[in-house]
Order: structure tokens, then C-alpha cells, then sequence
């Protein structure tokens, strides 16, 4: 009986149980870094409605016909079929016509997801009208 050549013989196996951790690692490494980008795209969806819906509250402070109160001001709102808290704090700027417009939104753990800040400018004079000569 003949011998075969040892360099025709095959991986030992040590060789293959080597080959086997190296290749779990770096599935394990794969499977955290999979787990990882999934909790940060729920985190990143979560923060850009809450940057929407803070952004809703300012504009509507903004654009509607009687200014904000100044002072804080508190409400619930409902997006992305989660509910939402906001505070918005209006303080005057200048002379007082001139408004500053914060709004934080808070998701139902209480944690700020969003912010959003806007200046309502004062009121635009109002145009007298004249009749007759």
C-alpha cells in the first residue's frame, strides 16, 4: 500500500473548526450590525414626525388670523398614528409685535423628538378704504 502525498491530503480538522469561528464572527458581527440599523430607522422615523408635527404647530401659530397668547401653551396632537405632545412657548421679540415661536414635541415616553422655532411678524397695517371725494 501506497501513501498518499500529504500535500493532496485535504484540510485537517482543526483547519475547518478555524474556518468555522472566523465565519460565525463575522455573521454575528453582521446580524448586531442589522439589529443596530433597524432600531435607528425606527428612531430616525420616529424624530422626523415629531419634526413634522412640530412644524405644523409653528406654522399654525404663525399664519393664524389672532396672534399666539405669549406664555406657554400645551396640546396634543395626532400623527403617524401615534399621539404627540408639543409645548409651544411664544415670547415677544423687539418692541413686542414681533413674536418668537418655539414648539418641542415629546413622544408618549416624554423624550423631545422635535423642535421647531419661527418669528410671526407683527400685523400688516390695514388699508383704509375711502368712498366719496
Amino acid at each position: 500500500m501506497s501513501r498518499a502525498d500529504p500535500r493532496t491530503r485535504g484540510f485537517t480538522l482543526v483547519e475547518i473548526m478555524v474556518a468555522l469561528v472566523v465565519f460565525s464572527l463575522a455573521a454575528l458581527a453582521l446580524i448586531r450590525l442589522e439589529g443596530q440599523t433597524i432600531r435607528s430607522t425606527g428612531f430616525v422615523s420616529s424624530a422626523l414626525l415629531a419634526q413634522i408635527v412640530a412644524r405644523n404647530v409653528a406654522i399654525e401659530a404663525v399664519t393664524d388670523a389672532q396672534p399666539p397668547t405669549r406664555g406657554r401653551a400645551t396640546g396634543v396632537e395626532q400623527a403617524g398614528g401615534r399621539t404627540w405632545t408639543w409645548v409651544r412657548d411664544t415670547q415677544p421679540l423687539g418692541d413686542g409685535d414681533v413674536q418668537r415661536i418655539d414648539v418641542a414635541v415629546s413622544d408618549a415616553g416624554g423624550a423631545v423628538m422635535g423642535r421647531a422655532t419661527m418669528v410671526r411678524p407683527p400685523p400688516a397695517p390695514v388699508a383704509q378704504v375711502r368712498t366719496g371725494p
